[in-house]
């Protein structure tokens, strides 16, 4: 019974060495399994899609400024936005170039230094081509040229050549490029009666005090559609002369956009051999422009 007693005191210590050796075993088993890692967020539902233009985007933005005070050439709408032949030439082009284009107004003076200092980009303003603005700025191909032209009462024997009028008293602006025409082709053939502008030289035709008055077409027949130039209407033919008269008027860039340049010239010269120039031009003028 001894024998018994002591072997079962064995078997009870070594059960529990037994169990001591297994229960860091069991430790290292976690008890929570692993936490799942988190779902995505959802995105987002999408909107309805935006329908395509059909317009392709401008490739570039471009403010067109101009002095809007030379009707019909360039002038103020009714919601005093520039308007005007000059600026339907000017919104065919940027379409033409793929650009989006603004319109701006800014005094005479101030269009050259504006243009300069960058306040913006081209300057369409009747803008004589000059020596002098070709140092200051670059300047695209002439848009058009209102030449030189005699009015005179309707129904004068002046409908020809310019020789009609030799003897007969020719009113001028002085100190003007059609003075000196004038002085050049009628010095000693014509009575050559010198005005400080041309609105005093219409007046005096329509007094009777000239026989013609020689100047700007353009300037001219629009003097002759309102009442008091009712007397008078444009005579005899076009007269250019670059060297007196002027190379017509062009666009105002700065020199360094070469790019900018060649692109409106290219669009001007398009427009001006697919019809959209004349089109334009008959809106305005029952003459050409260029």
């Amino acid at each position: 019974m001894r024998l018994l007693a002591v072997l079962l005191a064995f078997a009870a210590m070594a059960g529990v060495a037994l169990a001591q050796q297994q229960q860091p075993q069991q430790q290292q088993t976690p008890s929570k399994p692993p936490a799942k890692p988190a779902a995505p967020a959802a995105k987002p539902a999408p909107g309805p899609a935006k329908p395509a233009s059909r317009f392709p985007p401008p490739a570039f933005k471009i403010t067109v400024a101009t002095e809007a005070a030379y009707p019909p050439f360039n002038y103020l709408d009714r919601k005093g936005m520039p308007a005007g032949f000059e600026m339907e030439l000017a919104q065919e082009a940027c379409q033409r170039i793929k650009a989006e284009c603004e319109f701006a107004a800014y005094k005479w003076d101030d269009l050259v230094p504006g243009l300069i200092d960058k306040k913006f980009d081209v300057i369409m303003s009747s803008m004589e081509v000059t020596s002098e603005r070709r140092k200051r700025m670059g300047l695209s191909r002439r848009y058009y040229l209102s030449p030189g032209a005699f009015i005179a009462a309707k129904g004068a024997p002046f409908d020809g050549p310019p020789s009609l009028l030799r003897n007969k008293r020719i009113g001028i602006q002085k100190d003007s490029t059609h003075a000196d025409w004038a002085d050049k082709s009628f010095r000693r053939s014509a009575q050559l009666k010198r005005y400080n502008t041309v609105a005093e030289a219409l007046d005096a035709l329509a007094k009777n005090e000239v026989d013609a008055v020689f100047g700007d077409k353009a300037q001219l027949w629009l003097w002759s559609q309102k009442p008091e130039g009712k007397c008078c209407e444009i005579v005899g033919q076009d007269i250019k002369d670059n060297q007196t008269l002027g190379l017509g008027v062009s666009a105002g860039l700065r020199k360094e956009d070469v790019k900018l340049r060649d692109a409106l010239n290219k669009a001007f010269g398009e427009m001006m051999s697919d019809g959209t120039y004349k089109k334009i031009n008959d809106k305005y003028f029952p003459f050409p422009l260029n």
